[in-house]
């Protein structure tokens, strides 16, 4: 068993959105996205995987295959591999979003940054 606050991986920075993980393990990957206000994170796929999302903190846009739905915080959404996905913080609150990838693509989609 492991255990972790999420608290620990809310971190924001200024210039960039946060990505810190929480968990790897196997194929599956959890971690945390942060945003200050008015950061995005560009649309992109997660090809083979199951992707969930929880809003913790803030709120903001996710643009599915090119349609916005707004979001705020205990907002929860499963998107599969295949949709396209972007997010932004269009507000002036900071935002954190709770990510489980199951059946992560590849390395790159499990690395902080």
């Amino acid at each position: 068993m492991q255990k972790q606050k999420l608290t620990n991986f809310i971190l924001f920075d200024s210039n960039k959105f946060t990505k810190r993980i929480i968990f790897k393990e196997g194929a599956s990957t959890a971690f945390m996205l942060n945003f200050s206000g008015d950061q995005s994170l560009p649309a992109h796929k997660h090809p083979g995987s199951h992707v969930f999302l929880q809003v913790i903190s803030g709120g903001g846009a996710f643009i599915i295959d090119g349609e916005e739905h707004a979001v705020s915080a205990g907002d929860y959404l499963f998107v599969t591999g295949e949709e396209e996905l972007a997010f932004q913080n269009n507000t002036d609150a900071e935002t954190s979003i709770h990510v489980l990838l199951n059946r992560t693509p590849d390395e790159r989609f499990a690395t902080n940054i």
